[in-house]
């Protein structure tokens, strides 16, 4: 059974817009890209209705709430217009005017200094045609009217726009499709989805955010280049930890300085030749005990008895009694 949900709005990329040029199928809900809308406003820039596109296309309006939109509903110094009803068609091509879909969609849209510009230039322009028809012309208010002041049908909004789109061969849309457009850019642009909301009148952020909002090509590849950032400077970080971790610390480092090819000095040095002999193999100095006991004993012979003394050129043995 179906369930009754909500087709999602497609982009139309490049590989969507090759395959419908070859077998001309079409996503049931699609929208421009940023450089596609660029193109159509630029290519529809003399139409009669260029305003009615452009605020389809920026702001969101429904086809029936910018179809009823009247002068008193928009105040230009302020930047803001009100939607406070809408143009419906009944099932017999009939015309009513009834009041926004709902309470949500009573709202007020804040308006862009160049969107003010686009509505001034379109109020002056109506106003010229009222001064050249004179009693022709018919003061209904609304701010989209046919020639003699007549309000459109909002049927033909629907059909002048694919009129529009096949002569300059653009991806196709509905007119319905550049209100979902308008959710797109409006997230992509960095407007919260909360805002967005209240910009299209929506009694639900849940139909904002899964239904109206589409991911642009250019967004898609700017979160992955994000998240392939962030793994990649992780992992260095990590790799940097292990290296420092498992890295063998080194002798500590000296707190006195020498010079190069200088070799450190000598235990023995300045110690006279007796001192030096005093010291074992191992270059440590012998205990006094140690070096009583390798004393030679002087022999009695070498004794010098009282009252005789060595005579001069004659040895240790060679005595000879004191005169």
């Amino acid at each position: 059974m179906p369930t009754g949900r909500r087709p999602h709005a497609v982009v139309w990329t490049d590989g969507r817009v090759e395959q419908w040029r070859e077998d001309g199928a079409r996503p049931s809900v699609a929208v421009w890209t940023p450089g596609q809308l660029a193109q159509f406003l630029d290519l529809v820039s003399d139409d009669r209705l260029y305003p009615l596109w452009w605020l389809i296309a920026l702001r969101g309006l429904r086809r029936g709430e910018a179809a009823g939109l009247r002068w008193h509903d928009i105040d230009l110094d302020r930047r803001e217009l009100t939607i406070t009803q809408q143009r419906r068609t009944t099932l017999g091509y009939q015309v009513i005017e009834v009041p926004p879909k709902s309470a949500a969609s009573h709202r007020a849209v804040a308006l862009d200094r160049r969107t003010v510009t686009i509505l001034r230039e379109h109020l002056r322009r109506q106003r010229a045609e009222y001064l050249r028809t004179g009693r022709t012309w018919r003061d209904t208010g609304y701010v989209f009217t046919r020639p003699d002041g007549q309000p459109y049908h909002p049927n033909y909004l629907t059909h002048r726009l694919r009129w529009l789109t096949n002569r300059h061969d653009l991806p196709p849309v509905r007119l319905h499709d550049l209100r979902h457009g308008a959710a797109t850019l409006a997230h992509t642009a960095g407007v919260d989805l909360k805002t967005v909301q209240d910009q299209l009148g929506h009694a639900s952020i849940v139909l904002t955010a899964d239904t109206y909002t589409s991911v642009l090509p250019a967004a898609q590849h700017k979160a992955a280049e994000a998240t392939a950032r962030l793994i990649l400077t992780t992992a260095r970080a990590v790799r940097g930890k292990i290296r420092r971790k498992h890295r063998r610390p080194g002798p500590p480092p000296s707190t006195t300085s020498r010079p190069a090819n200088t070799a450190p000095a000598s235990k023995t040095a300045g110690q006279s030749p007796r001192a030096t002999a005093r010291q074992d193999e191992k270059g440590r100095k012998q205990p006094k005990a140690q070096r009583a006991t390798n004393k030679r004993p002087r022999s009695t012979r070498d004794k010098v008895q009282p009252g005789i003394r060595r005579s001069e050129g004659v040895g240790r043995r060679g005595l000879e009694p004191r005169t």
